[in-house]
């Protein structure tokens, strides 16, 4: 059954379309959620936090058939807005080198600052784009265009541009 379709169907009240819905889209709002640093318990109240967005406002919706992007750019404004309340930014994706000492410490702390001020030189949209296929767990291209509201073909040359313009 369609997105549409699902949405329509929850906001009469229906509950296996409720269920539909959530099982379709609950992976991705997490996914979204924990690639921007969030906590398990963090990330749960941000997916929470969506979806009664969505409850809110389903009957407002312009288009159900997009609920799966709105519902995407929803966790987005979730998460940064549990990120600015909290009062930190955004922990840095990845490994880094093993701490065995304070010149480990130093080499990371660096490392973590070029990344970093890379990462503030790329557009916003490319920072998302790669956030989403560094984030864990790992998203399938039709999730990530559903988050990005991008075409599933334009993912991954977006996804090279994106990687080519970091490395500069």
């Amino acid at each position: 059954m369609s997105t549409g379709d699902l949405v329509r169907r929850a906001a009469q009240g229906d509950a296996e379309a409720w269920r539909a819905l959530v099982g379709r889209y609950s992976r991705l709002l997490c996914a979204i959620a924990r690639s921007y640093g969030l906590s398990g318990a963090d990330a749960d109240d941000v997916v929470q936090t969506t979806w009664l967005r969505l409850v809110e406002r389903l009957t407002l919706l312009r288009d159900p058939a997009r609920a799966g992007a709105w519902l995407a750019v929803t966790a987005r404004h979730e998460s940064m807005a549990t990120l600015r309340r909290a009062g930190r930014e955004r922990p840095l994706k990845g490994s880094g080198p093993a701490v065995t000492g304070p010149h480990h410490v130093v080499f990371g702390r660096d490392l973590a600052a070029s990344v970093g001020a890379a990462l503030e030189t790329i557009p916003p949209r490319c920072r998302q784009l790669l956030e989403l296929f560094a984030g864990s767990p790992r998203l399938s291209y039709a999730e990530i265009s559903a988050a990005l509201e991008m075409p599933v073909g334009s993912v991954g040359p977006t996804r090279a541009r994106c990687l080519t313009h970091l490395r500069r």
